[in-house]
């Protein structure tokens, strides 16, 4: 079975473009496009799509808000935020809203495909900028002391990724410095967020609380 998009984004020249990128996978079937988040709203009931790739800043309703609510009816639908906006402060907005993915449109083309399939899987979708924030936080606590357990969880090549992934290096860049695959680095990554317990929503959620990076009464 063909996994249904929705795609929500103001700009039509984005959503015909974006369309015909998820249409070039046999996999994937845009059922709805929409403009605002009244529209998302609407078209998640209406089209009951698997997924919903959705713009952050729109008019009538933005991207965090009408995450909120599509989330609230339909907790089990996973939302992949696409966005011009880069830092962190949208990213744990929107996760905090409920979406599972976040990554800028200045991302190549097969990132937002691989990004569909991670969040439709039920798993967390990080955009490369904010991962190297995570992990260079997380080498910082290793050093400390206080994440020494869980890094020694880690596999030899799976602490030479973190190493990679803390000095910005992409997936491509670290296949190339250690002769592997990106498909295999991608797995790797996954694996490592996986052991160090932020691959899931809540877990970010908790880091961003934690760094003062959203508060627990933001609306």
């Amino acid at each position: 079975m063909s996994i249904k998009v929705l795609i929500i984004d103001d700009h039509a020249v984005v959503r015909a473009g974006m369309r015909m990128l998820l249409e070039s996978d046999a996999n994937l079937e845009v059922v709805g496009e929409g403009e605002n988040g009244e529209d998302a709203l609407r078209l998640a009931r209406q089209c009951q799509p698997d997924v919903v790739v959705m713009d952050v800043t729109m008019p009538q309703m933005d991207g965090v808000e009408a995450t909120r609510r599509i989330k609230a009816e339909m907790p089990d639908l996973p939302i992949l935020a696409l966005t011009i906006h880069e830092g962190p402060d949208y990213f744990f907005r929107m996760l905090k809203a409920g979406a599972s993915g976040y990554i800028p449109k200045r991302a190549a083309p097969d990132t937002l495909l691989q990004a569909l399939y991670v969040v439709v899987a039920g798993n967390v979708f990080l955009e490369p900028g904010i991962a190297k924030e995570l992990v260079s936080d997380y080498l910082v606590r290793v050093e400390e002391g206080s994440e020494r357990g869980s890094y020694d969880g880690l596999t030899s090549r799976e602490r030479q990724v973190l190493a990679l992934i803390a000095e910005d290096y992409t997936n491509h860049a670290i296949a190339n410095q250690l002769s592997i695959s990106p498909k295999t680095v991608a797995r790797h990554r996954e694996n490592i967020m996986d052991k160090l317990n932020l691959h899931t929503r809540t877990e970010l959620v908790k880091y961003a609380i934690r760094k003062g990076l959203i508060s627990l009464d933001d609306d």
